[in-house]
């Protein structure tokens, strides 16, 4: 076979050009430390590796939000246990205000006190995450949600939406809450009016009304469907201590009561019984789940009314306290001014427990959504450190296999060179003489 000088000259370069594109390459791999350097390279794992990275930055997204979601909620939960820190201060001073000893200097005292935890109160419900969103006002972040009207009541500006970050593919956690689920919808306790019917001539008063069992409430008071503010009951004293309980709207006439007979009572008779006054728990008349107190002595004849309060069947947080603080700033001492604070203290007890009940509820799901973030964050930990293992063994250089493949590849080289040298020196003129 004849090989021309043109064809070793080029059969060398192209030896010389291919040894030296391997030296180099295997150069960068060990200057990047990766041996995949181009898509060409393994279009199988390059491919795997862009999934991976569109992965990671989802789940660096996902960290964020969680970060964020996890300062509001924290921040949400502090602001719920210090309402309950201040509902309970207010509960003992309704507890305080209940006690008919009182002067006015202290009930003054505990009003003004009343008056500075209700400003607290509404400080904490307009508060606001380190983003600047209100955190009780739903979804409605910009819009405060708690406002002083004129006349001393409160109104809610918000929604009843949540606001959510996502946190995981097909996870959203809401980050906010409203306040209508917060601090609004919350049964109140005097929820009926209690009047005593024109005419009568004892000196019996009947308290404010507290419905204090809400099962026997929807179930036994007399309602029509829907309920109506007319739905209740009567009382009707046969004397200074026997009474009957009838229904508003199938009430007795006179000529039934004055031929009253116990063993055959009237159609609309619901219950009969007796006051006792040398008991105090027997000054209470109690049926469908609502109970008044009786004080004075009524006469024989007097009539009382329990009526549906269809406008109050809800009392919000603020204005259970404002209610509160304008009894204690009304009170003037008289026997019927201890009777109202009195009743009002015994309303505000227990809308505030049931305030206390709501609130807690609210901060336990607020824990849980605490507990929810923890799980998903560790979830993506554990996820995120799998794909860094995969794409270790995808794209990351075995150094050792690397420095030996490039001590051979070099030594090939070199020997190349050489040999290039050499061929490139042959020529028959060097034997012409």
């Amino acid at each position: 076979m004849r090989i021309s000088t043109v064809q070793a000259f080029n059969n060398g370069i192209s030896g010389l050009q291919n040894n030296y594109g391997s030296v180099t390459r295997t150069q960068e791999e060990i200057s990047t430390g990766k041996k995949i350097l181009t898509p060409a390279d393994d279009p199988v794992a390059s491919v795997k590796l862009l999934q991976i990275s569109q992965e990671e930055a989802l789940n660096g997204q996902y960290n964020t939000g969680m970060t964020a979601a996890k300062n509001s909620l924290n921040t949400e939960e502090s602001m719920l246990t210090s309402v309950e820190t201040v509902l309970t201060r207010i509960r003992e001073i309704a507890v305080q205000a209940g006690n008919g000893a009182l002067d006015p200097t202290d009930r003054a005292s505990l009003a003004k006190e009343v008056g500075q935890r209700e400003d607290e109160l509404m400080n904490l419900m307009n508060s606001k995450d380190a983003s600047g969103k209100y955190l009780f006002s739903g979804s409605m972040g910009d819009t405060q949600p708690y406002v002083r009207n004129a006349d001393g009541t409160y109104s809610y500006n918000g929604d009843e939406g949540q606001r959510s970050v996502q946190i995981a593919s097909s996870t959203f956690v809401p980050i906010s809450d409203s306040g209508k689920d917060a601090f609004e919808n919350n049964f109140n306790a005097n929820r009926v009016d209690t009047t005593p019917v024109a005419g009568n001539t004892g000196t019996g008063r009947i308290s404010l009304g507290l419905v204090d069992d809400k099962k026997a409430y929807d179930a036994t008071f007399p309602a029509s469907n829907p309920p109506v503010a007319a739905d209740g009951v009567g009382i009707h004293f046969l004397d200074d201590k026997k009474y009957v309980i009838y229904d508003l709207s199938k009430a007795p006439t006179a000529a039934e009561w004055a031929a009253y007979d116990p063993a055959n009572p009237p159609a609309g008779q619901l219950k009969a019984d007796s006051l006792n006054s040398t008991q105090e728990a027997s000054k209470f008349i109690t049926y469908g789940g609502v109970k008044v107190q009786m004080d004075g002595a009524p006469a024989a004849g007097d009539e009382f009314k329990i009526t549906r309060d269809t406008a109050n069947e809800k009392r919000s947080l603020l204005n259970v306290v404002s209610d509160l603080r304008k009894a204690l700033e009304s009170g003037d001492g008289s026997t019927e001014g201890v009777y109202k604070i009195r009743d009002s203290a015994a309303v505000a007890l227990s809308n505030l427990d049931t305030a206390y009940t709501q609130v807690d509820g609210i901060r336990g799901k607020v824990g849980a959504r605490l507990n929810v973030i923890d799980s998903t964050s560790d979830f993506i930990a554990d996820v995120s450190l799998v794909n860094k293992s995969v794409q270790s063994d995808l794209q990351d250089l075995d150094y050792a296999e690397a420095l030996s493949r490039y001590a051979l590849q070099n030594t090939v080289l070199q020997a190349t060179q050489q040999s290039f040298v050499k061929v490139s020196q042959l020529s028959l003129f060097n034997y012409l003489s």
